[in-house]
């Protein structure tokens, strides 16, 4: 993260914005050093200070570094919409990307989440999909989950599904979200988390 060094926090602050070309509040700063001077005078403020925007270039330059180490040529674009910073990849063989059952697709989405959060002192919210592998995977999910909800409401019996990782888990969830007498429940630890489908009384 880039540095800046002004007379008090609101310079450095109006310093950062403008290099970045955002406003001050779209900021996220941490005061790393600050001396008031004698009477004022020769008072230093430093910051570390970046912007989603910074996240985007961080995920785009870190993916093209890691695939250029392993000699594989691939089409990469980052779009932040809000809550997560969605990466699609294409390269000439996406089969070797997604792995079996999407296990290395996974691994990249795990380990570009873990550089990102450690870069920037926060957890950041990761979805990468290749070729749009993971939607057409989040519509078979559900459309499963869905018979399995289907059910589960007619025998009044829970059920659970297989291992899935958290982003699907989560499609899974918002897709059954107005369901009448239905309910999911994450449980299991690491890769054996899992969905729970359940009856409910409460949610008619």
């Amino acid at each position: 993260m880039k540095s800046y060094t002004g007379k008090n926090l609101e310079d450095v602050l109006k310093q950062a914005a403008e290099d970045k070309g955002v406003s001050v509040e779209e900021l996220t700063y941490n005061v790393t050093e600050e001396t008031s001077g004698f009477l004022g005078l020769g008072s230093k403020t430093t910051i570390t200070a970046y912007c989603r925007n910074d996240i985007r270039e961080f995920m785009k330059a870190y993916l093209q570094t890691y695939f250029e180490g392993i000699h594989m040529e691939v089409s990469i674009d980052v779009v932040d919409d809000g809550e997560y910073f969605r990466v699609n990849l294409d390269a000439e063989n996406n089969a070797i990307l997604i792995g079996k059952n999407g296990q290395t697709l996974q691994a990249v989405n795990t380990v570009l989440k873990s550089a990102s959060s450690s870069e920037f002192k926060r957890r950041i919210g990761v979805l990468i999909d290749i070729n749009g592998y993971k939607e057409e995977k989040y519509q078979k999910v559900c459309s499963l989950a869905l018979r399995v909800a289907k059910s589960v409401q007619r025998t009044k019996t829970d059920a659970t599904l297989d291992p899935m990782p958290a982003d699907e888990r989560k499609a899974i969830h918002n897709y059954l979200a107005n369901m009448k007498h239905i309910a999911t429940v994450s449980e299991g630890e690491g890769n054996q988390r899992r969905l729970k489908i359940v009856y409910s009384e409460d949610n008619a």
